[in-house]
């Protein structure tokens, strides 16, 4: 019963982090916020991105209060984990405090890469059955810096794109180093 709470907890909580890293990712990359895509992640999270504005301002052009509430979520995910479910010894507060941080910086590097790699198998399938949809500027601008440079090194061959699977190979590869 424990794994199944902790599986809808996880769930859900996951689906917002990668909400909140793709209005990261949208800003950083100046992706539109006009279209149905854009306007669908800023009204799932502006609950918490506006009252951390309030307290964490925008610094170098960049939305921190949307990265701090992924990792405030993250970190949440790891304390409910470690604590609820692995019941861990006691241990002093720093020592504590240390490792819920770090698990929540892997569970959000590992978010991260499997939003990327989620981002690149839906760009894909749209690019051969609907390349006009309103949500594929917004995936190509989200993709284009990963995938430039793999296509100047592997251009098309024949007409077909092959960056997008180099990518995905790639990103796994990255998940199992995490």
């Amino acid at each position: 019963m424990q794994q199944a709470i902790f599986f809808l907890v996880e769930a859900v909580v996951g689906f917002f982090t990668a909400l909140f890293l793709l209005r990261f990712a949208m800003q950083c990359l100046r992706t539109s916020f006009a279209g149905p895509f854009g306007q669908f992640v800023v009204k799932l999270t502006n609950w918490a991105v506006l009252p951390l504005r309030k307290v964490i301002p925008g610094l170098g052009g960049l939305d921190w209060a949307s990265l701090i509430a992924a990792f405030v979520m993250q970190l949440g995910v790891a304390a409910f984990g470690l604590l609820w479910l692995a019941r861990i010894p006691s241990v002093d507060g720093a020592t504590l405090a240390g490792l819920l941080a770090w698990a929540a910086v892997l569970g959000l590097l590992r978010l991260t890469i499997q939003l990327l790699i989620g981002v690149l198998l839906v760009q894909a399938i749209l690019s051969w059955v609907a390349p006009y949809s309103p949500i594929a500027g917004p995936l190509n601008q989200l993709t284009r810096p990963i995938l430039a440079p793999i296509r100047r090194i592997l251009p098309p061959i024949s007409g077909i794109d092959l960056s997008p699977l180099v990518a995905i190979v790639l990103a796994q590869a990255l998940l199992y180093l995490l």
